[in-house]
């Protein structure tokens, strides 16, 4: 059976006390590991931290970016997630020298940085809660930076070295919401706070997701995206990047007879450039 296409399903109470975003990232976290290399349980951290950006950007601005970094103890080791309103998500794992798996524990922190509707950066920093989870990370975000009541789940199960599901899920408290409405889903979401089971037992779609932690509650979708593995790089990006170096070091690039080949971080693709072009550049500088 042909693998469904990643989604992220939004949906709101009938009775407007619970929003609920669900997201399958399984294509999208495949696509981004390829590009990556990385042991088994960093990788696990870099598809929480993708789902989790995917979340954290169509709970808080659906048609902005947000990009979300996580770095690790050593202070020089990192995993960055950038979700794109297009719904293309890329990511890079960013190891020290010598490093061969990021570690988060007491000295972890979680940044933040989403674009805002006038043009400005908003940008919250926190720490890992201990145990180095992505989950209770981006949940202690929204809270403290965003001031939103939020229960966030995200997972990725793995066998080996392939991913077999990943995907996660966001609960939000309305104002609308009910004293006792609010003990129910407390209650209910003590079982999913954990969302790898279900993965594991195959419930990993958007709308799985949303009749099991809406269960018994009547809900309305509200909208429907898709989420890909993708990269906006460019020969033409590139070469504006080059152009924005000081001429002196144009100069000593084209003054060599070799291409010179930059390889993109995020999705591996390779670039050339002739000595040709880049003493156009230093004409141009």
């Amino acid at each position: 059976m042909a693998q469904e296409p990643d989604s992220v399903l939004r949906a709101v109470t009938h009775d407007g006390s619970f929003r609920v975003i669900a997201a399958q990232t399984t294509e999208t976290i495949r696509g981004a590991l390829k590009s990556q290399t990385a042991s088994p349980e960093t990788s696990r951290i870099f598809a929480d931290m993708l789902t989790g950006a995917v979340l954290v950007r169509e709970s808080m601005a659906p048609d902005l970016r947000v990009q979300a970094v996580l770095q690790g103890d050593d202070k020089r080791s990192r995993i960055v997630a950038d979700s794109h309103p297009d719904g293309m998500t890329r990511g890079l794992v960013q190891l020290a020298t010598n490093v061969k798996e990021l570690k988060v524990g007491a000295e972890g922190i979680l940044q933040v940085h989403r674009t805002m509707h006038n043009g400005a950066l908003h940008q919250g920093v926190v720490a890992v809660p201990e145990g180095g989870d992505v989950s209770g990370a981006f949940m202690r975000y929204m809270q403290e930076s965003e001031q939103v009541v939020t229960m966030i789940s995200v997972g990725c199960h793995m066998v080996g070295t392939e991913v077999v599901a990943a995907g996660g899920y966001v609960v939000q408290l309305l104002p609308e919401v009910e004293r006792a409405k609010l003990a129910v889903m407390a209650e209910r979401l003590e079982d999913f706070r954990d969302i790898l089971p279900l993965l594991q037992r195959g419930a990993a779609s958007p709308r799985e997701l949303l009749f099991e932690t809406l269960y018994g509650m009547p809900y309305e979708q509200v909208a429907e995206r898709t989420v890909h593995f993708g990269c906006n790089c460019s020969e033409m990006r590139l070469m504006a990047s080059l152009a924005s170096l000081p001429k002196h070091q144009i100069t000593e690039l084209a003054s060599s007879k070799d291409m010179l080949e930059i390889g993109c971080d995020f999705c591996g693709r390779e670039y050339r450039f002739s000595p040709e072009q880049l003493r156009g550049l230093v004409d141009t500088n």
